[in-house]
This record gives structure tokens, C-alpha cells and sequence, in this order.
């Protein structure tokens, strides 16, 4: 099928390949963006990373293992609101969803998409179905299929070519529709200026956006700026809050975190005790920062005890 944006009252129309007919799908103005963009497919890279702040030493001997070195302070995972949405089809087999999703099923045509992506629930991997399967869903508007889309055509796998400008376009548009993750990912790659033009400023506002709908990633990455005074005014308090709030969900990053802030006495007073409780929580939890923290604090206080 090839699908291409016509006119200006909001419809589609798609084309079937080689018989010339057509029908209009009244999808509304943000599904035929979708459509405008989505006939080129890549692969996403896999995670970003919000660097460390490198003007400021304490920042740095906190969050990372030395000065000269910056570490991604949070690594975007691939979970979410996914998971709830196909639960419904747990204990279907891959060639049950298989069909719902060709009879229009929206929430099966994500579920399949999933398992062609993963190699899940006995599919083969196969980055071109499963971009086939998110471009599905994402016409009949489901946001989540549309941001997992927007990562499957970064980068480009076997079968599947690579187009940045369509993968930024896709996100773009579910970040303007709402959608918590793509804000928060088109914060990094602003932050980071990764496929746009650098802007810390608007990088703030996706995270601030997606922040207030509890996307922990988006706190924790908002809390960096505010400790950096990067896009927004530098505002330890509103930082320790927002590490605070996050860390309550148990996030490891946000564990780590606040940790440092309590170890600093950044936003609230000082307290080694307290730092070492969150940097032991984070480290259980397998974050290596917080390992190397931990370590470093240990490692301080034997040193203290054995100074005359």
C-alpha cells in the first residue's frame, strides 16, 4: 500500500497497488502526517544518554567515576506504556494476533509489531514487518505504535533503511499530540542536539511537559538541567524535588541521584548517611554509578578513620 497526504480537510487517501482504486480513511489531521511520513523505515539506535555537566567539578565527582570522564546519568529504556496496552493479549498465540491485527485490531497490530521486533511469542525478527505493523497502528492513531515506530527508523537494520528526518518527524508529532515518552526522548535529542538543532530551552519545556504527566525518565532528566541551570534557571531545590519524587518508584537513576544531592547538600542538608542508604539502594538495583559512589564514599571514610 502506499498512502499519501491529499488534501486539507484531514483525509487520507490510499492507494492499492496496481488496481487503481481508492477510499478515503478520515483519520484527522495528525493521522495523515503519519501517513505524509512514514514510507520510509530505519531502525532506532537503541538508548540515548543525557550527558553529565562538565563546568562543574562536584557535579561531576558525584555522578561519575572521575573529573575528565562524563556518564550518561539516564539511559532511555525501551518499556512502557506498551506493555499495558497489549496485555490484553497474553496467552494469544503470535498467529491468533497475526490475524486480529490483518482484520484491523489496532491494539493486536502493536502487540504483532512488538513480537517482530523482539523475535517474541515464536515470530521471527523482522525489523521490516514490524515496521509495517507500527505504521498500522499508528494510522489508526495509537501514539505508542507511532514513538516505537519513530525509534525503529533511526537507524536502519537488514531489510529496513535508514531515515533520520521521517524518524524526527514521527517524533515530533506524537511529542505535540502529548505523549510522555516522545517528549522526553525529543528532550535528549534537543539537549543533545541529535538529529535537530541544539536547544537546551526547548529541550526543558518536552521534559517539563512530560514530567508532569510522570514519566520518571523526563524528572530525572528535567532535575539535571535545573542542576545545571542548562535551558532553564539553575534551582537545586526544584531538582532535589523532582529526584525525590522520581526515586519513590524505586528508578535507580533517580535513586543515584538523590543521593548526591543529599551527599552535596544540594536542596536539602547535607547527609553522608542518607546519601550512602540511596547509592546502596541504586547499586542493589545494578546502577554502576551508584556502585562507584558507594565505593567512593567507603573509601573516604576509611581514610578518615586512619588520619591521625
Amino acid at each position: 500500500m502506499q498512502l499519501r497526504h491529499l488534501n486539507s480537510r484531514g483525509s487520507c487517501r490510499q492507494f492499492a497497488s496496481g488496481t487503481g482504486q481508492t477510499r478515503k480513511l478520515h483519520l484527522g489531521e495528525g493521522y495523515c502526517k503519519v501517513a505524509e511520513v512514514a514510507g520510509k523505515f530505519v531502525n532506532w539506535r537503541g538508548r540515548a544518554a543525557l550527558p553529565l555537566p562538565r563546568n562543574e567539578v562536584p557535579v561531576l565527582r558525584i555522578f561519575g567515576s572521575t573529573a575528565r570522564r562524563a556518564a550518561p546519568l539516564l539511559v532511555l529504556l525501551l518499556a512502557g506504556s506498551a506493555l499495558a496496552q497489549t496485555a490484553g493479549f497474553d496467552g494469544l498465540t503470535f498467529i491468533k494476533k497475526l490475524k486480529l491485527a490483518r482484520a484491523g485490531d489496532v491494539e493486536a497490530q502493536l502487540s504483532v509489531a512488538i513480537d517482530y521486533e523482539q523475535g517474541l511469542n515464536q515470530a521471527r525478527k523482522d525489523p521490516a514487518q514490524a515496521a509495517r505493523w507500527f505504521r498500522e497502528a499508528a494510522l489508526a492513531g495509537n501514539l505508542d505504535a507511532q514513538f516505537r515506530l519513530s525509534r525503529l527508523i533511526t537507524k536502519g537494520a537488514p531489510g529496513l533503511a535508514s531515515d533520520l528526518p521521517t524518524a524526527i518527524k514521527l517524533l515530533q508529532d506524537a511529542a505535540n499530540r502529548g505523549y510522555a515518552q516522545a517528549q522526553n526522548e525529543l528532550g535528549i535529542r534537543l539537549q543533545k542536539g541529535d538529529g535537530l538543532a541544539a536547544d537546551p530551552a526547548a529541550a526543558a519545556q518536552m521534559f517539563q511537559k512530560a514530567a508532569v504527566q510522570g514519566n520518571i525518565q523526563a524528572q530525572v532528566n528535567l532535575g539535571l538541567l535545573q542542576i545545571r541551570g542548562l535551558g532553564l534557571k539553575q534551582d537545586f531545590d526544584a531538582a532535589f524535588k523532582l529526584f525525590e519524587e522520581a526515586s519513590a518508584t524505586g528508578d535507580p537513576w533517580a535513586l543515584n541521584n538523590l543521593g548526591s544531592m543529599y551527599e552535596m547538600g544540594w536542596g536539602t542538608a547535607a547527609d553522608k548517611a542518607k546519601a550512602r542508604s540511596l547509592y546502596e539502594q541504586a547499586a542493589a538495583k545494578g546502577n554502576t554509578l551508584a556502585q562507584e559512589n558507594l565505593k567512593r564514599l567507603t573509601a573516604a571514610a576509611s581514610t578518615a578513620i586512619t588520619q591521625p
